[in-house]
């Protein structure tokens, strides 16, 4: 006989949190969202921490390396999609690692021998208005000079001149020596009025290039998530199919962080996988998943998993749930694992972190995942609005919008993620669309903080593991909700007042 599994399927949306009382110390602006990302002995800090809860999809449509710079300086974590060769998932992980926050690769560099009409092309191309000159144009390469767009125009001069005609030599330039520090590199710049600092290593090929004008930025994201070396964080996505050979050149490019990325995580291919990482290379965290109960929550942090994912077919671009009728409310999913995850903490002193992956359409849902035992979220949709992801704008009607779509869609083909048997995708388990453009992301997800803060602070708590145990929630009715759906019509900037 089939088993009835007790209680019924909820989403986030039959939910609202209740106040609790808030102190005068608890206010929004003395809330930290701070949270642990992998496994750690229970009481001790963990080795890789999130400013904020907030991580990016492995998803074509979501998870460029130009994001997962913009999501780490704002204090979360993108996992590059593994639905690509191993060496252009490698070449994104070291794209983003590159970016040691304040020491940027210089990604303008031309020869002393270049044209300027070809650094004019560059300079669009990249958007920078400074360029590294070195001998063989590398970023690396041996550094001869800068050039700026303030030393030439392209209407006074001859843009046919060699970029050495009008580059200012290294002999002219202030430049900082390869193990100098971020405050250092800063003090240097300030105090001699430059705008760029050039760091060479003693052979002098060029390092890294340190701009005046990262300074305000490197003070309004004071939570960017670094490693010991400052360079950014990033995570690398892998499948169970060729991760023996994807996982050590992730490894090699510097990936912080791996997630064994599957629609159903609860099966020993997965299982093999981790215990293969984890014998291998025992130093990288992985995390596995998706699931949906305790028991396969057990199930994958008894193999070694660092985290675990919990959602299937709550995703906006997912149909998991129509194609094969699998899958879980996503409220029911994460509360189910969170029992077992504090369960197993008692049991090992360990704590595996878990992640609510999908099913989270408005910001309050994810204070309401936060509280029923989430340590971070991950989203798609949230994310693919922004410039930094990798679809294209399009105007439909009057309005700007994203390309998104799904890995299960047909124009992802990632038969890696959703194993229907052979080496192909039989049918689609995600669809081909759209979402509204926003602009920015750190503006963006800066709001969305803002939102969960103040939801913390109305329910009494200042950080998230004393929001998992104090939070209280309440089922909602259809008449919670039409209780405050009255009608009111929108006032217009162009109305005026009648006496």
């Amino acid at each position: 006989m089939v088993e009835i599994v007790p209680g019924v399927s909820r989403t986030f949306n039959e939910f609202l949190l209740l106040p609790n009382r808030t102190t005068a110390e608890c206010t929004p602006d003395q809330v930290h969202l701070g949270t642990s990302l992998v496994r750690h002995a229970v009481g001790a800090p963990s080795s890789i921490r999130l400013s904020v809860p907030f991580t990016s999809a492995i998803m074509q449509a979501v998870s460029s390396p130009g994001l997962a710079v913009a999501l780490a300086r704002s204090g979360g974590l993108s996992f590059l999609h593994h639905n690509q060769s191993v060496e252009d998932q490698a070449d994104a992980v070291r794209f983003v690692k590159n970016f040691k926050a304040g020491f940027v690769v210089s990604d303008t560099t031309v020869r002393p021998t270049d044209a300027l009409r070809h650094l004019v092309g560059l300079m669009k191309a990249t958007g920078h208005n400074t360029a590294a000159v070195t001998e063989d144009g590398s970023p690396h390469g041996r550094f001869v000079g800068l050039v700026t767009d303030r030393d030439f125009h392209p209407d006074r001069h001859d843009l046919g001149l060699a970029v050495g005609d009008r580059m200012r030599p290294v002999d002219a330039l202030t430049c900082g020596k390869e193990g100098i520090t971020l405050s250092e590199a800063n003090t240097t710049l300030w105090e001699e009025r430059l705008d760029c600092l050039p760091v060479v290593d003693g052979t002098g090929h060029l390092q890294h290039l340190v701009f005046r004008s990262d300074y305000a930025e490197h003070k309004q994201f004071p939570g960017a998530v670094v490693d010991a070396a400052k360079r950014f964080r990033v995570g690398a996505g892998v499948n169970t199919h060729d991760y023996r050979d994807r996982v050590p050149a992730l490894v090699a490019a510097g990936a912080d962080v791996l997630c064994l990325d599957s629609s159903d995580g609860y099966s020993d291919w997965q299982a093999e996988a981790l215990r293969w990482v984890k014998r291998e290379f025992p130093e990288v965290p992985i995390g596995g998943g998706n699931v949906v109960d305790g028991g396969a929550f057990e199930f994958l942090a008894d193999a070694g998993a660092d985290f675990v994912k919990v959602g299937i077919g709550g995703g906006s671009i997912c149909i998991t749930r129509d194609q094969k009728g699998i899958g879980r409310g996503q409220a029911s999913a994460v509360l189910d694992v969170a029992q077992a995850r504090a369960a197993y903490a008692q049991r090992t002193g360990e704590y595996v972190p878990i992640c609510s992956d999908g099913g989270l359409l408005h910001d309050y849902h994810m204070a309401l995942a936060l509280a029923m035992g989430a340590d971070f979220v991950m989203m798609g949709r949230y994310f693919a609005r922004f410039d930094q992801s990798p679809g294209k704008k399009v105007r439909i009607g009057g309005s700007v919008f994203k390309e998104y779509w799904g890995e299960g869609s047909s124009r992802a083909r990632n038969w890696q993620r959703y194993d229907q048997g052979e080496d192909t995708l039989h049918f689609e388990e995600g669809v081909d669309g759209y979402v509204p453009y926003v602009g920015d992301l750190g503006d963006a997800l800066a709001l969305t903080v803002a939102k969960i803060k103040a939801t913390m602070a109305s329910c009494g708590a200042a950080t998230v593991p004393a929001f998992q145990s104090t939070a209280r929630v309440t089922l909602v009715s259809e008449q919670s909700y039409q209780e405050n759906a009255a009608a009111v019509a929108i006032r217009e900037s162009t109305d005026t007042t009648l006496d």
